[in-house]
């Protein structure tokens, strides 16, 4: 298990210049709104996952800032840095582990992290978008081809809807761009499906765990496909093109797909108290910690933005008994009643 042991940023967000260090068990980072207390957990999170999950590199800048810089300190010893040079016409994020600078952080010095905002425990009644991020920032941090798979296939998506803007673009021309979404599209939708399949193999323990009730609880993807994903999806793709054309975007793929959860067989939305759904939630997030661990064999670092906040007592101690081994960074816009559990530091 890694430990992170001491933060540094400079000119990233609100940060001019912040150094913090941070316990083995659980720091609580308090501060008023808007005083950047989200911005420290999102440089953990670049560091050791090598992205943002706010924005891109530009929007981490500090208004009139030339660079900006994460300094990272692993286990008292091991450094990282990442930096960010606007004014580079290449390589304008570089990373340096173990001395070695490279443009994108190798999938060997990636570290588990599972990050838990107020806005997951909208997860259920969020947009689509937000779910298909949720499972594929889950996937990619278990299996590294699959973010390469997302990155190709969002580039192969972006050039195939530039065309379909056009007037009167030619079908042989989309074909192409087809081709390769729907290689890269079927092994999204592959991993999707086997990864949703490990969620329910273990979603009603989790969610027994938490609410001590026997309820019913089962996540699915919104597609079924028997046979061969690939051609399918390319026949989709080409059954679609006339309607494509007249929307001037892609209309088909795993970036219009969904993942639906289900309470006592029926819709959770339609029939699961607001409780409930959080519960939903909650348990997903044990999963998955509990699964990057069975898998990678990492105990993950654990962000909490301001979650507490948004739970009430009952799942508060769930959360916090069930991630209590586990190095924990989080937010909070007060003190916690318990100030003899954890390493607190102010802004």
């Amino acid at each position: 298990m890694a430990i992170v042991s001491k933060l540094a940023v400079q000119n990233v967000r609100s940060h001019g210049q912040y150094e913090v260090d941070l316990v083995p068990g659980v720091t609580v980072i308090t501060g008023p709104n808007g005083s950047g207390k989200t911005t420290l957990l999102e440089s953990i999170y670049l560091a050791l996952q090598g992205t943002s999950f706010k924005g891109n590199d530009s929007d981490m800048l500090q208004s009139n800032g030339p660079w900006w810089k994460i300094d990272l300190l692993l286990d008292g010893q091991d450094k990282r840095t990442v930096k960010f040079d606007p004014s580079k016409a290449t390589s304008r994020k570089q990373f340096v582990v173990d001395g070695k600078t490279t443009a994108r952080l190798a999938p060997k010095n990636k570290y588990p992290v599972v990050l838990f905002e107020p806005e997951d425990l909208r997860l259920l009644n969020g947009s689509p978008a937000r779910r298909r991020q949720f499972i594929d920032r889950f996937i990619a941090q278990l299996n590294p081809l699959y973010g390469i798979s997302l990155r190709k296939y969002e580039r192969a998506l972006k050039q195939r809807n530039n065309l379909l803007k056009r007037f009167n673009t030619p079908s042989d021309q989309l074909f192409a761009w087809d081709i390769s979404l729907a290689e890269h599209g079927s092994y999204i939708i592959e991993q999707r499906i086997a990864f949703i399949e490990k969620i329910n193999s273990q979603l009603n323990d989790a969610y027994d765990d938490i609410a001590d009730m026997h309820d019913d609880v089962s996540v699915h993807y919104s597609h079924t496909f028997v046979g061969d994903i690939k051609q399918k999806l390319l026949n989709e793709l080409e059954a679609h093109i006339d309607r494509d054309k007249m929307l001037g975007n892609t209309s088909v793929g795993p970036h219009r797909h969904d993942v639906m959860f289900e309470f006592n067989h029926s819709p959770a939305l339609t029939v699961a108290s607001r409780g409930e759904v959080r519960t939903i939630v909650l348990a997903l997030k044990f999963l998955e910690v509990d699964i990057i661990e069975q898998l990678s064999g990492l105990k993950p670092l654990i962000l909490l933005d301001d979650v507490f906040s948004e739970l009430d007592l009952a799942r508060q101690k769930s959360l916090s008994d069930r991630t209590r081994e586990h190095q924990i960074v989080m937010t909070s816009t007060h003190v916690l009643s318990d100030s003899t559990q954890y390493h607190h530091v102010a802004l």
